[in-house]
C-alpha cells in the first residue's frame, strides 16, 4: 500500500460487527485512544457509511448479516483501495486467510483479541497508510 500525504485530524475507525456489545466495547477501547468512533451492525449498514464518511481504518467482522465481513471488504475495495480494514473473526479458516488476503485486508485477527493487539494493530494500519504518529 501506498502512503496518503492527506491531513488527518481526527482519525475515523467504522467498528462493524453484528454483536451490539463487541462494537460498544471497542468504541469503549479507541474512544480514549483519540478516535471518531463509528459503528455498523451489519455490512450493508458499513457500506452505506463508508460511502458518506471520511473513514480511515475498517474493523469488521467476518460473519454477519446481509455482507460478510469478505463481502464488505470485496466491496470497499472497489470504493477505495488504500483503506486498511482489520478482519475479526472466531472461525478463521485457511480458506477464509487466503481470501481476505487476495481482497488486500490489512490484517486479519482471531477473535477474541486482547485490547493491545488490536490498538497495536489499528496504530500500525494508520502508521503504514497515513504516516500517522504512533
Amino acid at each position: 500500500m501506498k502512503r496518503s500525504v492527506v491531513m488527518i485530524d481526527l482519525p475515523s475507525i467504522l467498528i462493524t460487527d453484528d454483536d451490539a456489545e463487541f462494537r460498544e466495547t471497542l468504541r469503549g477501547v479507541f474512544e480514549p485512544e483519540g478516535y471518531r468512533t463509528l459503528l455498523a451492525g451489519d455490512g450493508e449498514e458499513a457500506l452505506e457509511i463508508v460511502h458518506r464518511e471520511e473513514i480511515h481504518v475498517i474493523l469488521l467482522d467476518m460473519h454477519m448479516p446481509k455482507l460478510t465481513g469478505l463481502e464488505l471488504l470485496v466491496l470497499v475495495r472497489d470504493f477505495s483501495a488504500l483503506l486498511p480494514c482489520i478482519m475479526l473473526s472466531a472461525d478463521l479458516d485457511a480458506a477464509i486467510v487466503a481470501q481476505a488476503e487476495s481482497a488486500d485486508v490489512f490484517a486479519i485477527l482471531s477473535k477474541p483479541v486482547t485490547r493491545h493487539r488490536i490498538v497495536a494493530e489499528v496504530e500500525t494500519a494508520m502508521r503504514h497508510v497515513y504516516n500517522w504518529p504512533a
